[in-house]
Parts: structure tokens; C-alpha cells; sequence
């Protein structure tokens, strides 16, 4: 039996025009669950992330934090996020004042994540796949594929580590939940999911004879109370 652990990034920066960057929080996160899982006894026998840069600076944040870890990352591009500002522009009521804001990092929290949850379950529907570069239904399918790569990398009595984020690996989770493939089956549980995922987290799928399970979700007791984040 092989062990998969999808971590999510570090906390990137939000509020900024380059949200893709790690923030401050997010290197001492990514540092930190590293230092710990290494404690524990982990030694990951792969290391792979998104192309995205706040999950390549993540993985590199996280080989600092284990030193004891001498692994060369492989970049999967499958891995990356859903394209949220395609999902936040395309929403019907979303204005030009509201793209100018989400687009500069100038958006409220409050009213970016708002706004972000109406789209998501407009785009997650799948009554409106004409609207997005991406549709639901292709976001799970390219995690679904992610996903058979990296248990396979997480063979007989190896760990494959995965740095990406929230949404596929709350699309991971609804997959390994839910009955039946259908993505509309799977919206619902995606929302639920995502909506809790913490910068750094680890959850755990095991991978044996009988294919993947999902062991636990949202680790991050390694975490101190001020390096628990939500973005």
C-alpha cells in the first residue's frame, strides 16, 4: 500500500497584484508542515506540484523545512487551480468595476468570496459550460488524470507528495466520496470541500489492490493558531 498527501500552497497574496506569490505566512507555512511531517517520520518518495508559481514556491519552501528530504520536484500541470477569474468574470452580474478590482487584488475580502462562491456553483452546475475556457466537467476530469499519475507514483510502501490547490483537491475528495462519476454528482461535495481547505494542509489517500481511499482531510494541527489561513 502507497500513501498520496495533497498539500495545498502556502497563503498567497491576496490584495496584491501578483496573488501568485507566496506571502510571508505561506513561506513560514510551507516551512513548517515540511519540519513536521518530517518529524513524524515522513519521507516522500516524490515530490510533485502544479505550474503555478505560489505551488512551486511551496514545494521548494517545504524541501528548506525538510532538508533531510534530497528529492527533485516534478512540475504536473494538471495540478494547477481552477481559472477563477474566468469563473468570477463570467458571472452575469458581475461589472467592469468589480473585473478592474478582482483583477488588481483590490476586490474586499468579503465581497471577493461572496461573489466567488456564486460563480464557482454557476460554473459548477454544468448548465452553462459554454461560458468558461474550462468547464466543471473538464476540471475534474484533468484532476481525475492528475490523480491516477500521482498514485502510481505512490507504488508499494512509497509516499508521493502533491502540492497544489484548494479546488483539486477538493475535487480529489469528492471523487473518493461520492458514488458515481457524474460531475454534477460531484458539484455539491466539490463547494463543500473547498470551502474549508487550509493554506498547507495535508490530506491523505491511501492507494492499494482495491485502487484509492481517502484517509483523512485537512490536516493542520502543525499549524500555530496564526499560521491558519483560508486564501
Amino acid at each position: 500500500m502507497g500513501v498520496l498527501m495533497l498539500v495545498r500552497h502556502g497563503q498567497a497574496s491576496f490584495g496584491t497584484v501578483d496573488y501568485d506569490e507566496l506571502s510571508s505566512r505561506g513561506v513560514r507555512q510551507s516551512r513548517k508542515v515540511a519540519e513536521t511531517l518530517a518529524g513524524y517520520g515522513v519521507s516522500p518518495t516524490s515530490l510533485i506540484h502544479g505550474g503555478m508559481r505560489r505551488q512551486q514556491e511551496t514545494a521548494e519552501q517545504m524541501l528548506l523545512g525538510a532538508p533531510s528530504w534530497s528529492l527533485e520536484p516534478e512540475t504536473d500541470v494538471r495540478w494547477r487551480e481552477l481559472d477563477h477569474l474566468a469563473v468570477m468574470n463570467a458571472y452575469p452580474t458581475t461589472t467592469d468595476r468589480d473585473r478592474e478590482l478582482i483583477a488588481s487584488g483590490g476586490m474586499e475580502l468579503r465581497a471577493f468570496y461572496e461573489l466567488y462562491a456564486k460563480a464557482t456553483a454557476r460554473w459548477a452546475s454544468g448548465a452553462y459550460d459554454a461560458d468558461y475556457p474550462e468547464s466543471f466537467a473538464d476540471f475534474i476530469g484533468r484532476i481525475r488524470s492528475a490523480i491516477g499519475h500521482a498514485a502510481r507514483m505512490a507504488g508499494e510502501r512509497r509516499t508521493a507528495v502533491v502540492v497544489t490547490s484548494g479546488g483539486p483537491i477538493a475535487a480529489a475528495c469528492a471523487m473518493l466520496t461520492e458514488v458515481g462519476e457524474e460531475p454534477r454528482r460531484l458539484s455539491a461535495s466539490w463547494a463543500r470541500f473547498n470551502a474549508v481547505i487550509v493554506n498547507a494542509s495535508v490530506t491523505r489517500i491511501v492507494v492499494g489492490s482495491t485502487g484509492a481511499r481517502l484517509l483523512t482531510f485537512n490536516e493542520h494541527s502543525a499549524l500555530d493558531r496564526e499560521l491558519v489561513t483560508y486564501r
